[in-house]
């Protein structure tokens, strides 16, 4: 039995505590000294320790199987007070029930059938989702989108061994053998087939990865240009020291911002000049070295930028006009002239490279070196003609396929995937 504070931070309005594990229901019981609620109706009770009320919380129960984890469960919905909540906790504790872990209820989740490894991780990047784009992709799997077409996968692969095994191992029988025979070489097409719809979904990785990491712009120029002056009126706050000082800059500066439901990345830069300053140095080093590897460059200079956008800054002063001319945006990164423009052409940038529609499915890079190791196995089967090392090779397609919904998976995998979540899930 173990327990955690699912819910944030307190002080709070409501801090929810769960337990979980056998023995949940009793404890619940002998807590509040009340008959337990009906399952998934909240009911006022009251806990008390040692004579004195600790507090009259919301008691849930979620009998097994019936429950997250698959064991019983139940959730205390306290006032969220520090004394109210580290008094119930140590309640807990003096009753028999342990801290979680992190990641500890799914982990119960996972070893009770409740849900697969690809479910797991699509609950962590739930969790961490932060914008439009990486809540969709994570709320597909954790729907068991990918669980689905695995096992879809996996019992195409198990007919397709069946066919060849009948082969190897009743070839002496008559009728079984010239069944198997003469099935052999449409299992190759079916293999092919099977290898082609995991070619298709494999090939979703680089945009989940791109959903799951998000888009980098960097802002590059000379000192004084205006950059970070730029990067807090995107931003909309200060995150970036602005000063009439050249060289103010000498480090990278990043932000994480939401433009039209995509995450991107905004990064300020050390200005691009000639420098005796190795400090300064440094920081124009690392300027041009992320510029070379972001998504998009906002250049606010006169140097010719590969993949870039130019801006003219400071229209306020020399009286050109906001927008967009010549393919050059015009702005006042401090007045604001231009910069509904810029936000909206940094939106349909961002929205090209991520488009709206039906989200990845391949959504992690375990779930992408699993399958490249299936259809390596698959394509291995088709070339070969000897079914011996054909069944072999779809043996080891059928472990790979295991492994990445947790069918078969090595302990130390277990804990890398787990130990991702927070306290309390």
């Amino acid at each position: 039995m173990f327990h955690a504070l699912s819910s944030g931070p307190v002080p709070s309005g409501v801090a929810v505590i769960r337990i979980s594990g056998p023995g949940t229901l009793a404890l619940i019981a002998q807590l509040t000294g009340a008959p337990l609620p009906p399952p998934r109706t909240a009911m006022l009770r009251s806990i008390s320790a040692d004579g004195r009320l600790i507090d009259r919380p919301l008691i849930l129960i979620f009998p097994a199987p019936h429950s997250f984890t698959g064991d019983d469960v139940a959730e205390i919905h306290a006032h969220g007070s520090p004394a109210v909540v580290a008094a119930i906790l140590a309640l807990l504790a003096q009753h028999g029930s342990t801290p979680a872990e992190p990641g500890q209820f799914s982990r119960r989740a996972f070893e009770n059938g409740r849900m697969d490894l690809t479910q797991a991780e699509a609950l962590a990047d739930l969790i961490a989702a932060e914008t439009d784009a990486q809540r969709d992709q994570a709320l597909a799997n954790a729907g068991g989108r990918l669980r689905q077409l695995a096992d879809d996968w996996r019992h195409r692969l198990i007919a397709l061994m069946a066919n060849i095994e009948a082969h190897l191992d009743f070839a002496d029988e008559g009728d079984v053998a010239d069944s198997a025979a003469h099935n052999l070489a449409p299992a190759t097409s079916g293999i092919a087939a099977l290898a082609h719809d995991i070619q298709t979904a494999l090939a979703t990785a680089p945009m989940a990865e791109r959903i799951r990491q998000g888009l980098s712009i960097a802002i590059i120029g000379p000192p004084n240009a205006g950059k970070s002056s730029l990067m807090n009126a995107l931003a909309r706050r200060d995150v970036a020291i602005v000063t009439p000082i050249a060289g103010t800059t000498r480090d990278l500066i990043e932000v994480q911002l939401n433009l039209a439901g995509r995450p991107i990345t905004l990064i300020d830069t050390a200005g691009l000049r000639d420098t005796q300053d190795p400090v300064e140095a440094e920081g124009i080093a690392r300027a041009r070295a992320r510029a070379a590897s972001a998504d998009l460059v906002l250049n606010m200079g006169d140097t010719p930028v590969a993949n870039s956008l130019r801006l003219v800054n400071r229209i306020d002063e020399s009286g050109l006009p906001a927008g967009f001319h010549n393919g050059c945006a015009h702005i006042s990164a401090t007045s604001g002239a231009g910069l509904a423009e810029l936000e909206q052409w940094l939106a349909d940038w961002a929205s090209d490279r991520i488009p709206a529609g039906e989200p990845p499915v391949v959504t992690s890079a375990r779930q992408a070196h699993l399958l490249g190791e299936t259809l390596g196995f698959l394509r291995a089967a088709i070339a070969e003609s000897d079914p011996v090392l054909q069944a072999e090779s779809l043996r080891s397609a059928a472990d790979s396929l295991g492994r990445l919904t947790g069918r078969i998976d090595p302990e130390q995998v277990l804990g890398a995937i787990f130990s991702r979540f927070c306290i309390g899930k």
